[in-house]
């Protein structure tokens, strides 16, 4: 039984890298072609049906996918926007809900308020790796993606909570708005304290315990794990333990890795392990069709087909116009005018509004469903709500996921971000760097410039800066280089490494330079350090 599971588990791997590189070479998002191709291998005969557990989604892929989108998100973008990110991630998940929960009401016979909101918390959070991954080789604003990446951090915690009141209020047969309310602040801020406080228990054992490569590796792996856990064994936001957690270490990650072999190899690792299990729950999403129409039940496929697409167009309409509406509106009551006729304040809301595909959280909550309530009976229309949360995943992944580069290509907008051009940003900061490393040579090592050939000669490559690469590498091939010269030698290009890197981080918290082009710029020293033997 084992050895079927694990060589099932392979095969869908294997798929996985195939069906990727094949979308890629067609140029489709992977996420959208893993469910079409998901889809489509569901109804060839002979195929296992899998049922997907929501324990896995929620436990196993949930908290790593998390902590690497918090990893990678700008602190200093996150906390610039916190005004759209926090309208979106809140309000638009609860304005959302509410909305689906009064329309799906009147619509679907039998179906209760609480319903409504437990489906409306369902469908409600867009899925972030489906956005990142369509606008990964778009040229959009650099705000217009920190917004999308900052409410996709956040969202997922306001539309769980939204679900687990609803689905307590079905259960129990009782609810009550200010115990909801009460109970939202408390899970979310509580998730908040677990997850920074394990994540400075880290920081502490990265920064001041001698960890290797490969336990700093294993311990990122295992992070977001205890920050998730903890916060749900209190019954508290998983969710919000895992962002929060994850911002704080992202933000110290320079001082908390003491190698550069240690950074190099965590990326290495982190990326491959994102990207397998993206490709996993994007195919497993196409392959679990079936099991959810066998689940149907009394509801005619028509019928429930029927549901699903007018909800998919009532929560498309909501996203872009509550956009636009929190857009216009403080422009309009601050009497303020945009001067800007080639980006009008309408193109960036029309692109984040439209940017709003459903993913594995919205389809890990819906299994999530008890199958029975507490008096024995089956859950009411739980088989139709699966059903629609599957289409709505379908009709916004594909449909939207598919004509999002055409939406970006018609509006025509363009970067008008503080920051220069990337190439500008990237000899700016390698000027300043080599601009506070000549001086620290100068200042702290002015007598070994004198005795020291190898150190002199460091000093004219800072000057000059021409051959920098090439120069070094014959200079330490050479033979009469003693070895006592050679250890000095290489303390002194480690000890300037550490001070560039402070700098960076300082560059960071002015806020001069975009967080992409100083991590361009710390990986360079990662690969600058990393050739040393030392």
């Amino acid at each position: 039984m084992f050895s079927e599971t694990l060589l099932l588990v392979l095969v869908l791997l294997f798929a996985v890298f195939m069906l990727t590189m094949l979308a890629q070479k067609l140029k489709i998002s992977y996420p959208i072609f893993l469910v079409i191709a998901g889809l489509a291998i569901s109804f060839i005969p002979g195929i296992p049906k899998i049922k997907i557990e929501p324990e896995l989604i929620f436990l196993i892929f949930l908290p790593p996918l998390l902590y690497e989108s918090a990893w990678y998100t700008s602190w200093n973008d996150f906390w610039k926007w916190k005004r759209p990110i926090a309208a979106l991630a809140f309000g638009l998940v609860f304005f959302t809900s509410i909305i689906v929960a009064y329309v799906s009401t009147t619509m679907i016979p039998g179906f209760t308020l609480a319903m409504g909101f437990l489906l409306g918390g369902i469908i409600s959070p867009p899925d972030a790796v489906a956005a990142n991954s369509v606008l990964k080789n778009i040229k959009i604003p650099k705000r217009l993606t920190a917004v999308l990446e900052g409410e996709s951090l956040i969202n997922d915690a306001s539309s769980l909570i939204v679900f687990r009141f609803a689905l307590a209020a079905i259960l129990s047969g009782q609810f009550s708005m200010q115990q909801a309310v009460g109970q939202f602040f408390l899970a979310a801020g509580m998730g908040v304290v677990i997850g920074l406080a394990i994540a400075h228990i880290v920081y502490a054992v990265h920064r001041f315990l001698p960890t290797t490569p490969s336990i700093d590796a294993a311990l990122t792996l295992m992070t977001p794990y205890f920050m998730y856990i903890g916060a749900e064994h209190f019954h508290f936001s998983g969710v919000m333990a895992v962002v929060s957690g994850g911002l704080f270490l992202s933000f110290r990650s320079h001082e908390i890795f003491a190698h550069s072999n240690s950074r190099i190899q965590a990326v290495g690792v982190w990326a491959t392990l994102a990207f397998v299990l993206n490709g996993l729950v994007f195919i497993l999403i196409g392959l679990e069709l079936p099991v959810i129409m066998e689940s149907l039940g009394d509801y005619s496929i028509s019928q429930a087909i029927n549901y699903g697409l007018i909800i998919s167009l009532i929560i498309i309409v909501i996203r872009v116009f509550y956009v636009l509406l929190i857009a216009y509106v403080p422009a309009w009551l601050g009497n303020r005018k945009r001067a800007d006729p080639v980006n009008p304040l309408w193109k960036g809301p029309v692109i984040v509004g439209w940017a709003g595909m459903r993913g594995v959280v919205s389809l890990a909550s819906a299994l999530s469903i008890p199958l029975l309530m507490g008096d024995g009976t089956a859950f009411p229309h739980r088989s139709l709500i699966l059903f629609i949360t599957f289409v709505v995943i379908l009709v916004t992944l594909v449909f939207q996921g598919l004509t999002l580069p055409l939406v970006i290509k018609w509006t025509k907008i363009r970067e008008i971000d503080d920051f220069p051009p990337e190439g500008e940003q990237e000899a700016g900061i390698r000027l300043h760097l080599m601009q506070v490393s000549l001086k620290r040579l100068e200042e702290k090592f002015s007598k070994e410039i004198q005795e020291n050939e190898l150190v002199g000669f460091l000093k004219d490559q800072m000057e000059s800066d021409i051959f920098i690469n090439n120069q070094r590498l014959e200079s330490l091939e050479c033979d009469t280089i003693r070895k006592d010269e050679m250890d000095f030698y290489n303390s002194i290009l480690l000890d300037i490494y550490a001070v560039q890197r402070k700098e960076l981080h300082l560059l960071r918290k002015e806020n001069r330079y975009s967080d992409e082009e100083i991590r361009k710029q710390e990986s360079q020293l990662d690969l600058d350090e990393a050739k040393i033997n030392y």
